[in-house]
């Protein structure tokens, strides 16, 4: 018989690794914002066509989040985590290759399904981690799009500027390769798992609807806002994600739990990371063009591609620090304030900004100010998210959290792309963006995170969360009361000092070495674990950082629970 197993390796490198996999991701994300207006000449294509490179990466990782952090609770998210890197190699692979477009495309497509790994990463430092280092841990995942975003452009302008631009993708293979070797190293498996199956219509349904939905979107600008083919393609993302809807409320184990979805503190957390969406891009797409135009045109800053990246850059280093500053607001205040403080400063940022364009290191205060808004507000999201949901749901449900940045990110896209263009100047058959387009983004910006922070004084607070966990409590006894007439197993999971381990997985097999059921212990070691009938079972008790157990133990099939406390002893008792 097969007994579940845990990893006996610490989980001190987990937050470091899950950390870099984030920065890697970002760093696929903003690879080729200093060669955007050069990949027509580059891929011998015209520039509506260059510009799918980018959009398919941007299709690809809103679709696959969500997938991704369904398979992760259900299969286990440390494999799905490795399965995501894989595929970004992969695709980093075939466009370091090749000069076809459609090759590229693919390629970049692939390299989308690594936005995955954000989620995912989140669930695995939620099965793992202790409450204490939990919240500065999600902090640093959170940001960690930012941080490889800011990183990465003075990096990716630097070999695009004295090396061939294929470079660029061979080192993303290579960061892929790193990630992928640091977790099999120190990332061990969640126990965790959801019940149910994988809904594959659900994600098709999904996957159509969202294609439908961010098309039009991205391209908009391209086909023209009131062109037949933008109208019919939002109408028909309108119907298929309707008809999805239905579909999943009827599905037991859905893709998508709208039911929970629909909750208020986890729709108006979704609404509000739309506008922070908004809000983050809206800087990358302005400052690294006012930078580099040239000061013939009264406002531009004549910076070259790598100086542009590193005045921007502050904007990730920022990101990064404030991760610190999260874990201890939070503690005092909770993730809701620090949500609306992280949007104010956002505001702010974007505010001083439409005065402070006319210097470079001006730019750097704008970064560095809206860096540290975003910061906050990005570590608060998944703290909201997890407070609210089941932790068998975690990864669907921070997947489906990074699926609204992302159509964040996709609207601004669209949106500031479109003002850009509409106010432009034409100098020699060339578009050159104006400084009063410039200014009308960061208004737009400044507009969203506005939204943001209505939207964020409706979730609830503390003493409403508290009353929820009251309320929660009540109906869990009231379960318990009724689990009393139920065949069940029922104890503790301890070490050997009388301590309980929470979070520890127990699995109930039965005489044919089959899961007839699975527990998670609560904060007191606890666990409860029906039986469908009578006999002889086994109960295997598994944590991270604790040696597995295994207990054998009958049930004569009578109402009410046997008691059955189990030993887990942690790897350094052992090794002593």
């Amino acid at each position: 018989m097969s007994l579940p197993t845990t990893s006996s390796r610490r989980t001190g490198g987990v937050v470091p690794v899950l950390a870099f996999t984030g920065i890697v991701v970002a760093v696929m994300q903003t690879l080729l914002v200093p060669v955007i207006k050069d990949l027509p000449e580059l891929l011998d294509t015209a520039p509506s066509d260059a510009t799918w490179v980018l959009t398919a990466t941007l299709l690809a990782g809103a679709v696959s989040t969500p997938i991704m952090g369904r398979l992760g609770d259900l299969a286990g998210k440390r494999r799905m985590l490795l399965a995501s890197l894989a595929v970004m190699v992969v695709g980093s692979l075939i466009c370091g290759f090749t000069d076809n477009l459609l090759v590229m495309i693919a390629g970049r497509a692939l390299q989308g399904f690594a936005m995955g790994a954000i989620p995912l990463g989140i669930g695995l430092m939620r099965d793992m981690l202790p409450p204490e280092k939990l919240g500065s841990a999600m902090a640093l995942m959170s940001s960690s799009i930012g941080v490889g975003g800011g990183l990465a452009l003075p990096l990716a302008a630097l070999v695009a500027q004295h090396a061939d631009w294929h470079a660029l993708f061979f080192g993303a293979a290579g960061l892929g390769v790193v990630a992928i070797a640091l977790t099999l190293a120190f990332v061990p498996e969640s126990p965790l798992r959801a019940p149910g199956r994988f809904d594959l219509a659900g994600a098709i349904g999904l996957s159509a609807g969202l294609v439908l939905l961010l098309l039009p979107i991205t391209k908009g600008s391209d086909w023209g806002w009131g062109s037949g083919t933008t109208l019919a393609l939002f109408a028909a993302a309108l119907v298929v994600l309707v008809a999805w809807g239905v579909m999943e409320l009827r599905l037991k184990a859905p893709l998508v739990d709208l039911r929970t979805s629909a909750r208020r503190e986890v729709l108006l957390t979704n609404l509000a990371s739309i506008m922070v969406g908004v809000a983050f891009y809206a800087i990358s797409l302005v400052l690294p063009q006012l930078l580099q135009l040239p000061t013939a045109t009264g406002y531009g800053l004549g910076q070259s591609m790598v100086v542009a990246g590193l005045c921007v850059a502050p904007l990730g280093l920022t990101m990064m620090l404030t991760a610190p500053v999260y874990a201890r607001l939070s503690a005092r205040f909770g993730p809701k304030i620090t949500l609306i403080l992280g949007m104010l400063i956002i505001a702010v940022g974007y505010g001083a900004g439409l005065g402070l364009m006319s210097a470079a290191w001006q730019t750097i205060i704008i970064s560095v100010v809206i860096g540290a808004g975003i910061g906050l507000a990005y570590s608060s999201l998944p703290a909201l998210i997890i407070g609210a949901v089941d932790p068998s749901e975690t990864g669907a449900a921070n997947g489906l959290n990074t699926l609204m940045r992302s159509i964040g990110t996709s609207v601004s896209s669209a949106v500031i792309g479109m003002v850009l263009a509409n106010t432009a100047d034409h100098v020699g058959g060339v578009a050159i963006p104006t400084m009063h387009g410039f200014r009308v983004a960061f208004l737009i910006a400044t507009g969203a995170v506005v939204g943001g922070v209505v939207l964020a004084v409706f979730l609830p607070g503390r003493r409403a969360a508290a009353v929820q966990l009251r309320a929660s409590s009540e109906e869990d006894a009231g379960l318990a009361r009724a689990e009393e007439a139920l065949a069940a197993f029922r104890g503790r999971v301890l070490d050997p000092a009388g301590v309980p381990v929470p979070r520890a997985k127990v699995t109930l097999i039965d005489r044919r070495g089959r899961q007839a059921g699975a527990a998670l212990t609560d904060a007191d070691g606890s666990y409860s674990l029906s039986v469908p009938d009578g006999g002889a079972y086994v109960l295997a008790a598994t944590a991270p950082g604790h040696a597995p157990h295994a207990s054998s133990a009958t049930h004569h099939g009578a109402p009410g629970p046997v008691p059955l406390d189990l030993p887990l002893t942690p790897v350094t008792e052992q090794v002593r």
